[in-house]
């Protein structure tokens, strides 16, 4: 049976229900013209969302990203390092030692996987030469740009350790759509650009453009995307990737006094329960009131594992 097959005999009731409606009107919406942007928080790039999320990039059901920066250098170190990660599969029951012991050995934990400090280096050492670069020109690059920069350098290609076509960066890069990735500072990378100017390797922070700026660029986007065709807005977790991406539209419409349309798809999968004043909580209907969302726009809130819940909504919307 195909996975769609699947979801439709027996996605019936709660959460399975909402992520099967989910799936039928992101795939209905892209049949009727509409394009999809993808905010993208949590660990979902250590957890290999690249297996299904490039192939969403390259068939066109994705058509632009805001994510965390460290989902962002996360995909790359897993192109480049996937053998020497270690799955830790009674993560749970982890005492302070044996946390202790992998910091000894030199690698970073996320829930059950460790990612090896050496491939952080690795990428530093690389990345270090363009942002000096780009420094003493006195022109900015975002981080997805010094990205798409490595993957150019052909002597990588050695280093791959996991197939080229599951790498959801590559995939963006392939079809030239932007990444936003707000608070570059909160990821690794982040944090090595920041000592780097401090140390005076780089010459001053100008080499990686401002998360205001990128703002800008992503309204700039909007403006010609949408007065073409309608926009949604798919979101995995919550957090900047989402918070800032979502309110490009209360922007343009609020602030630069501008009639653009509000986002006309809606989707959120979080294991956040609705809270007081908590954002990854509140339900899509909030979101009305500060001009993101219509009354008739579809609305989804699905209180799950993006993990399990993604790949199946994207094998979904792939025909799968």
């Amino acid at each position: 049976m195909h996975i769609s097959q699947f979801m439709e005999h027996n996605f019936r009731h709660f959460n399975a229900r909402e992520t099967l409606a989910a799936a039928k009107a992101y795939k209905k919406f892209l049949a009727d013209g509409g394009k999809m942007f993808l905010s993208l928080a949590g660990a979902m790039s250590t957890a290999e969302l690249g297996l299904t999320l490039a192939e969403m990039i390259r068939q066109d059901k994705v058509h632009a990203i805001s994510c965390t920066a460290a989902n962002l250098e996360e995909d790359l170190f897993n192109l480049f390092a996937h053998n020497e990660y270690r799955v830790i599969e009674n993560w749970r029951a982890l005492s302070v030692d044996d946390e202790v012991a992998l910091w000894e050995a030199g690698y970073n934990r996320v829930t059950d996987t460790c990612i090896p400090e050496t491939v952080m280096k690795h990428m530093q050492q690389r990345l270090t030469k363009y942002w000096k670069q780009q420094a003493e020109l006195g022109e900015g690059l975002f981080a997805y740009q010094y990205f798409y920069k490595l993957l150019d350098e052909a002597d990588l290609k050695q280093h791959y350790q996991i197939p080229i076509q599951d790498s959801w960066v590559m995939a963006a890069k392939e079809k030239n759509i932007p990444i936003y990735s707000p608070g570059t500072e909160d990821s690794t990378l982040g944090n090595m650009f920041t000592a780097r100017v401090m140390d005076g390797t780089v010459k001053s922070h100008s080499a990686l453009r401002s998360g205001t700026e990128q703002l800008a660029e992503l309204a700039k986007w909007y403006r010609r995307t949408s007065s073409q065709s309608p926009i949604g807005f798919f979101q995995i977790g919550g957090g900047i990737a989402g918070d800032f991406s979502i309110c490009v539209v209360p922007m343009l419409i609020q602030d630069l006094e501008e009639n653009v349309p509000l986002w006309a798809y809606y989707a959120q999968i979080s294991d956040a329960v609705t809270s007081y004043g908590g954002y990854s909580g509140a339900v899509p209907n909030e979101k009305i009131t500060w001009t993101k969302l219509s009354r008739e726009c579809p609305k989804f809130m699905i209180q799950s594992d993006a993990t399990i819940v993604a790949p199946l909504i994207f094998a979904y919307v792939l025909g799968q």
